[in-house]
């Protein structure tokens, strides 16, 4: 018995001088002597835990520290020391990442325990990692009633909780300003969180790296700044900031991939770590993988439900993958929290785009365009687009009245101007059309749809050729990438008789529109064909 306690002091003094890997060897010393002593082998899993924790370590101890918790479980019958040592599994399987067995385990602890403290909050944290918020809040709730001195750690998770759902939502404001009085008052009584606090604090010492990262960004360039923060790395795998910045700097580089890995470890370390997640999102987006980027913006929205740019982001994605229904849906949600008149305004405007061209309901687009209009009724763009959808439906009078108000604002806007143009023309006002598209033309020389739309005109309308080809050229002049105008350079040329520059055209019409899809190839495959018939 004296041996095993001159034992334990060496292995605490060396443990407190943070020698831990001299504080192993003793223990493994003592182990060889006395290889079924259950206080040595649960000793040294906590020494191993330890090591693999130290944010200096490069983390491969964490099974090392199980199997010794699970040898030391098969020789103790307490059902409070039992709970103990299913709590320590529990805990290196937190941090081992196996999320479902390490809930088992504290399970397991708090059924032998049912007053076991730490045992709820470790809970607590572990749903908070896999999402579950309300699990997570339930559990922190009763880690605090079992041990309301010693809670501190509970009440700063319920603290940060309740603060990243506080968005417009005061009662929740109130909570985390609560939950962080409570984890001030409770921290002296709370050995866990004081240990935390000591470790925050050495945090300190990073700033002359994160300051040399930032000048080496300013000055020198990405790369270099690369090379700083991935030795800062090295150093200290457990900084969070450390792996922001370095996925930051990989998404500037363009290594989406590589910047996904750095982000995905800081929500690991930190699961509330909102830029992360955030900046995840982005990465993944910039990557095309958008089956991830909408998974990452659901766990946003479960964490901030009130935040209406993640409902408005999530909403695009889901757009561009074709879901019409969800992207409606969480635009909607966005407009209902309505951030601010401005960004409101932008997006009704963009659930009247989506009502409009890919559900075609147009009532609900005008419906969404005059919300926008009633926010911001400054914004050009408002008109052109309700504008338009009273054109689609073919209330042309509604259209001219919502364009002539709009050019009250702005007189010389050549967009107005060429919607004005084609709604004329669509009434058979033909010489008004001609007026508009000039007008268009005027205030914008390289307004390559007017050119075309006026050309048209000419052609088609008017039969005055030699006008259409001056247009059409006009318009291919100012955008080269423009099919149709090019098709309809070939038309006006095929007229003249000269079918070898006619058949060029059209076979430029053909290789552009590969990449516009403006025109149905079909129909430049049969103008083609017919010029040799």
């Amino acid at each position: 018995m004296k041996n095993d306690t001159i034992l334990d002091k060496k292995i605490t003094k060396e443990f407190k001088t943070g020698n831990v890997k001299s504080a192993i060897e003793l223990c493994q010393i003592g182990l060889q002597k006395d290889p079924t002593n259950p206080a040595l082998h649960l000793r040294l899993g906590d020494l191993y835990l330890a090591w693999h924790l130290d944010i200096y370590s490069s983390c491969q101890y964490i099974d090392e520290a199980i199997t010794q918790y699970q040898i030391a479980l098969e020789s103790y019958v307490k059902p409070d020391e039992i709970a103990e040592i299913y709590y320590k599994i529990g805990v290196a399987q937190f941090y081992k990442g196996d999320l479902d067995k390490a809930i088992n385990y504290f399970d397991n602890a708090v059924e032998k325990n049912p007053k076991y403290s730490k045992a709820y909050h470790m809970l607590a944290e572990t749903y908070t990692k896999k999402a579950r918020f309300l699990d997570a809040e339930i559990n922190a709730k009763k880690a605090i009633k079992c041990a309301p001195l010693s809670s501190s750690r509970s009440h700063y998770l319920l603290h940060n909780l309740y603060k990243v759902s506080s968005f417009r939502v005061f009662r929740n404001k109130c909570k985390s300003v609560y939950q962080y009085i409570m984890a001030a008052i409770t921290l002296p009584f709370d050995r866990d969180a004081i240990k935390k606090v000591m470790e925050s604090l050495t945090y300190i010492k990073f700033i002359p790296i994160l300051f040399k990262g930032y000048l080496q960004v300013q000055t020198q360039g990405l790369d270099d700044a690369l090379d700083v923060y991935i030795n800062a790395i090295d150093k200290a795998p457990g900084f969070v900031p450390l792996y922001c910045l370095l996925g930051d700097i990989y998404s500037s580089l363009g290594r989406f991939e590589d910047a996904i890995t750095e982000y995905k470890m800081a929500i690991w370390l930190d699961n509330l770590n909102i830029p992360a997640y955030r900046h995840l999102c982005k990465a993944y987006e910039d990557l095309g993988d958008y089956d991830n980027a909408i998974e990452i913006y659901n766990k946003l929205i479960q964490i901030m439900p009130n935040m209406p740019e993640f409902h408005s982001n999530l909403a695009n994605i889901l757009y561009i993958k074709g879901d019409i229904e969800g992207a409606v849906s969480h635009f909607q949600t966005a407009v209902t929290l309505n951030p601010g008149k401005e960004w409101t305004s932008v997006v009704n405007q963009t659930l009247g785009f989506v009502f409009q061209e890919a559900k075609q309901d147009i009532d609900a687009a005008i419906t969404s365009y005059q919300s926008a209009y009633l926010l911001t009724p400054e914004d050009i763009d408002i008109y052109i687009n309700l504008g338009s959808a009273f054109y689609d439906k073919e209330d042309y009078e509604n259209a001219l009245a919502v364009y002539r108000n709009a050019l009250d604002l702005d007189p010389e806007n050549a967009k107005i101007h060429c919607n004005l143009g084609f709604l004329y023309w669509g009434k058979g006002d033909t010489d008004e059309a001609i007026r508009e598209y000039e007008l268009a033309i005027r205030y914008d020389p390289n307004y390559d749809i007017a050119y075309n739309n006026l050309g048209v005109i000419y052609l088609d309308d008017l039969g005055r050729v030699q006008k259409a080809m001056e247009m059409f050229k006009k318009s291919v002049e100012t955008n080269p990438n423009y099919a149709l105008a090019h098709f309809n350079l070939a038309r006006s040329i095929a007229i003249t008789g000269d079918k070898i520059e006619a058949a060029k055209l059209y076979q430029i019409a053909q290789d552009v529109n590969k990449i516009t899809n403006e025109i149905d190839p079909q129909d430049i495959a049969d103008k083609i064909n017919a010029l040799f018939d």
